[in-house]
């Protein structure tokens, strides 16, 4: 994975699911040369109910953390958020596999499929169903990142989040945690899992699990080298 400098693509059902995830190792490939690319799935919107100023900050928030990213492109799908498990499947496979083709990464980034939102067990499947060789050849690494609030939340034990990829984040991780914070109200006062505490917590955490001070813990589902 190291030396090379094509692209990474991570799928955020919602924004902040990218930050909370894998902030670390987007910021750490950016630095190593590698394009950096946000797909965001789902959006708020006033005609599903949601305030104005809810939909006008949101706005604001993903322009603020693009630039604070640097992403190569922020690439957007406008499904409905919360509702994705009413759609047909197929339709949200099109529509990154798209993306995908579009992007050609090497390294694709999903949700974990046993987090607690449908969201974002839907856009696992989809996203999984891109990372076929033959169809998408440029994947060569594809994994499944944790997410504060979603992944702890689960019930579904069936599908634990096994963790077997570490990746340093130790000199990201201020970074990390200050671009997490432009989500303004997403993020609020520890004990809630989207706080600054707790996103330094699991970092020690998993950094204690792979020898250093500070990790991001991703399931590797298949690598090609």
């Amino acid at each position: 994975m190291e030396g090379s400098r094509k692209p990474v693509l991570i799928i955020a059902p919602h924004p902040d699911d990218e930050t909370l995830g894998a902030g670390g190792i987007l910021l750490r490939a950016r630095d190593a040369g590698r394009p950096i690319h946000w797909l965001i799935v789902t959006q708020i919107s006033t005609s599903d109910g949601w305030p104005r100023d809810k939909v006008d900050r949101r706005e604001r928030e993903i322009k603020a953390v693009a630039e604070a990213f640097r992403f190569e492109a922020v690439h957007r799908l406008e499904f409905a958020s919360a509702l994705l498990d009413t759609l047909p499947l197929g339709n949200i496979v099109g529509a990154i596999g798209n993306v995908v083709r579009k992007v050609e990464p090497e390294i694709l980034l999903l949700p974990h499929r046993g987090d607690a939102h449908s969201d974002h067990q839907v856009v696992h499947d989809a996203g999984a169903a891109c990372a076929k060789w033959f169809r998408y050849p440029s994947i060569k690494w594809t994994l499944s990142y944790e997410t504060l609030s979603e992944t702890d939340a689960s019930v579904r034990n069936a599908e634990d989040f096994r963790a077997n990829f570490f990746a340093d984040i130790t000199p990201y991780l201020d970074e990390k945690v200050r671009i997490a914070k432009l989500f303004g109200d997403e993020m609020q006062a520890f004990p809630f899992p989207r706080s600054e505490e707790a996103i330094r917590a699991l970092a020690a955490v998993r950094g204690v699990a792979s020898g250093c001070r500070s990790a991001e813990a991703f399931m590797l589902h298949r690598a090609r080298i």
